[in-house]
């Protein structure tokens, strides 16, 4: 058996001298009896990997199947105060014989990547945060349409722009709805909404939503009263027989990131209240009532890294799931944030043309428009996001 006191294994799996007595306590003192494996280190990483865990991501062929990379063990049939009956561990791998015989190898690499402390240390999204001179000193290139569509660098040199900034344009776009939506399939397959599938957008009110009209609209995020918000919005301008209607972008990421670093308690106090968000519509023969609920920043909790910003001021509903206690504070935390989102060096201002199309990552950049007049039609689409994340990753980008 395992020694209930822990091992630790240094850099390449040599063990380390063991601690004076009483250094460090045994599996049964921190389990309650359930035991753990010790600390492991690997490189820069010091891993606390529990039996359960071992037993359950077993690599063997009984365990997982390779071909179709699904785990064929049954998790429920591993006993949950399960110890090894031997352990051993050489240069690269660790070796584990369970009580039935069965022998579970992993790599040591593949442990300090997969393990909660290897995670804890990387990004699960690799991004750049912009502000408009970050963005334009970084002179972003777009990317020509028949590149786009036909060779897979300039996929791949499109997708990886859009995954560090967020914002990516392809020119040279026919100006019709067809060739827009056959852009927009290039990396993802559209999302059908309340809204359709392509849609023309003008000044008409023939929805009941304010980017139906020449107003001015505020930085936003879309469909906040979604469960899942879209996760990519495509824009082209057709036309525009007027003056003004420039297109707002900020990167809501950069803007969370500095709250973060001034006020943390107001970014953590925006990424666990939860709100509602609502949409109501009774236009024409358009009659919706959508409801979504979930913080303005929302987190991976293992490495506190921010993956999507529900903002839209326009769609919040009643705040009735804060209490009074935190009321307060909710809305000081809410003004720090639309105070850096509202900063002008966060703006970049862009005028859409026919021919040139945006892709805007709706969980990260906020968009809006200044007012315009005389005729402006638009067109574009939602994209699921995890085809785009997929296609991405299909090219050798990390998504």
């Amino acid at each position: 058996m395992w020694e209930s006191s822990e091992r630790r294994f240094g850099p390449g799996g040599h063990r380390e001298p063991e601690e004076e007595e009483g250094a460090a306590k045994s599996p049964e003192q921190q389990r309650g009896g359930c035991g753990i494996a010790s600390e492991l280190r690997y490189g820069s990483t010091v891993m606390r990997l529990d039996f359960v865990w071992l037993r359950d991501h077993c690599r063997s062929a009984s365990c997982y199947n390779a071909k179709t990379n699904q785990r064929s063990l049954d998790t429920a049939s591993v006993d949950l105060a399960i110890q090894p009956q031997a352990v051993r561990v050489d240069e690269t791998t660790l070796f584990l014989t369970w009580p039935d015989g069965h022998v579970t190898r992993y790599g040591l690499e593949w442990l300090a990547k997969n393990s909660y402390e290897g995670q804890k240390q990387q990004v699960m999204h690799p991004r750049i945060l912009w502000n408009a001179e970050i963005y334009q000193q970084a002179q972003v290139p777009s990317i020509d349409c028949r590149r786009f569509l036909e060779t897979d660098e300039g996929l791949k040199e499109f997708l990886q722009n859009f995954l560090w900034y967020g914002i990516a344009f392809v020119e040279n776009v026919p100006p019709t709805k067809e060739d827009t939506e056959i852009v927009a399939k290039r990396i993802s397959i559209i999302r059908e909404t309340i809204y359709g599938r392509m849609w023309y957008f003008t000044s008409d009110f023939s929805r009941g939503d304010t980017a139906y009209t020449k107003l001015a609209l505020d930085r936003h995020t879309d469909t906040t009263y979604f469960q899942e918000p879209c996760g990519i919005q495509v824009f082209h301008c057709l036309k525009h027989e007027g003056t003004g209607g420039r297109t707002l972008l900020v990167d809501g990421f950069h803007a969370a990131e500095q709250v973060r670093l001034q006020a943390p308690e107001h970014f953590e106090l925006l990424a666990k209240v939860p709100l509602k968000h609502e949409y109501v519509e009774n236009v024409g023969d358009c009659h919706n009532h959508m409801i979504a609920v979930g913080p303005v920043l929302n987190v991976y909790p293992w490495n506190n890294e921010l993956y999507l910003i529900r903002y839209n001021n326009y769609d919040r509903a009643v705040i009735n799931t804060v209490p009074h206690a935190v009321v307060r504070r909710w809305y000081q935390a809410h003004r720090a944030l639309t105070a850096e989102l509202r900063r002008p060096h966060n703006e970049l201002w862009v005028k859409l043309k026919p021919g040139k199309a945006l892709f805007v990552d709706n969980w990260r950049v906020l968009h809006g428009r200044e007012a315009f007049t005389g005729y402006r039609q638009l067109c574009g689409c939602y994209l699921t996001r995890d085809d785009v994340l997929n296609t991405a990753r299909l090219l050798g980008l990390q998504a």
